[in-house]
């Protein structure tokens, strides 16, 4: 008996173990595939002339993403910037302050969030923030553009950040705590001073992967960003009109023209989607280490 025990215990290790090489094979395959399809471009068109040219027009064969790895880089940013301290501050109360009858609601609230279609984040912004945003008295401001794109992007983060931000919250020792407020601080500067230092490296590692999944989304964005291949620019004096400016993001960029490339300009694609690939790789790896180095 005890020696099928050993036998079952060992059979179900090699099952979960073939499972993870099954991932990790299907992840590697994947970027394989990309790489093999983008190398033409890459070898044509130049490594260097690709991620720093500034058009993209297939059709005088000029292929450069500089305006889509912007208009990627700007609307992350701008969701990062929108949704962290409301995240954050939402894991806070979920952590620290709300009840439990309060929690109960809101965090299943909050989690429901991840599992509404992007699609209908699309929708949202187009029926509702870009007329919004269209108001603004900003010249050439028609809605669509880098700051609609930005706040529906927000909202889509939401949920990944403050759901692992309320877990390194939580996982601060109930010492560190007890102490801080036997000195005879108040909770608030308990939360400042003792707790949030204590986790930030995986309010960090959550705030990584919030950008991650910032880089990788593409319907909502193709949605309310408008879609043009310009470098985002402010349209006025003030920089932070940048944010009125149209753009396209990466994945905009693939999933708008795939369906009708073929030659150098679907290896172009490709090669766009290596750059992605690449930079989720980073993102992800930058997480991974940093909880990795919270958990020792």
């Amino acid at each position: 008996m005890l020696k099928m025990r050993h036998v079952v215990d060992r059979g179900v290790r090699y099952l979960l173990l073939l499972s993870a090489l099954v991932s990790l094979l299907v992840v590697l395959l994947i970027g394989l595939f990309t790489l093999r399809e983008g190398l033409p471009a890459f070898q044509e068109v130049g490594f260097l002339d690709l991620l720093t040219g500034k058009v993209w027009r297939p059709g005088q064969e000029q292929y450069g993403i500089l305006a889509m790895i912007l208009g990627s880089v700007y609307v992350t940013i701008g969701a990062i910037v929108l949704g962290v301290p409301l995240a954050v501050s939402g894991a806070i109360f979920l952590a620290e302050v709300a009840p439990d009858w309060m929690s109960n609601i809101v965090r299943p609230a909050v989690q429901l969030l991840a599992g509404i279609p992007s699609v209908v984040y699309g929708l949202f912004g187009m029926v509702v923030l870009v007329p919004l945003i269209g108001k603004i008295p900003v010249r050439g401001n028609t809605g669509y553009g880098l700051l609609a794109a930005s706040i529906v992007l927000a909202i889509m983060i939401l949920p990944t950040i403050t759901s692992i931000s309320e877990d390194a919250i939580r996982s601060v020792p109930r010492s560190y705590k007890e102490g801080s407020l036997a000195l005879g601080t108040t909770h608030w500067q308990t939360i400042v001073h003792v707790i949030l230092p204590g986790a930030r490296s995986g309010i960090v590692a959550a705030i990584i992967l919030g950008v991650g999944r910032a880089l990788g989304e593409t319907m909502a964005m193709i949605m309310v960003i408008g879609n043009s291949v310009i470098i985002p620019h402010p349209v006025t004096d003030n920089p932070l009109t940048v944010f009125v400016s149209r753009a396209r993001t990466l994945t905009g960029n693939i999933a708008v023209e795939i369906a009708y490339a073929t030659g150098v300009h679907e290896s172009a694609l490709f090669a766009t989607g290596v750059v992605l690939f690449v930079l989720i790789i980073v993102v992800n790896s930058l997480a991974r280490l940093l909880i990795h180095r919270r958990t020792m």
